[in-house]
């Protein structure tokens, strides 16, 4: 998969949709504010938020292509993952982990914030 083909996947989550609060890059999947996807275009890599054992298995199944999440924090790199683009996460993966990282985003809101995703009546 390519960026555009993440963001585009991205948004078809419910309530999803695509910032840029940092600038140009990365731009930012979020759902009620809370970003799920930071895309990286230009560096061909996509950050996602994980659980941090499930991160913990996937990093060390793909030592290369999977590394502790890109410009995060160290208290919050057990709970992201940046994935390089370079074809060696096989796409369905990739979507699963893009889903896993949007279910973790839903979980984290208030149940207020869930019932609007899960009606569809999101302000975004």
């Amino acid at each position: 998969m390519n960026p555009q083909e993440i963001l585009d996947y991205c948004l078809t989550k419910p309530g999803a949709y695509l910032e840029c609060p940092f600038g140009p890059e990365p731009i930012c999947a979020r759902v009620e504010g809370r970003i799920f996807a930071q895309v990286y275009p230009s560096r061909g890599w996509v950050t996602l938020k994980c659980e941090p054992v499930q991160g913990i298995i996937w990093r060390e199944q793909y030592p290369q292509a999977v590394r502790h999440g890109y410009h995060c924090p160290l208290v919050q790199q057990p709970y992201n993952n940046t994935i390089h683009l370079d074809g060696m996460v096989e796409n369905g993966l990739l979507l699963e982990m893009i889903r896993h990282s949007y279910n973790r985003a839903l979980a984290s809101l208030n149940r207020t914030a869930r019932a609007r995703v899960e009606k569809g009546d999101t302000a975004e």
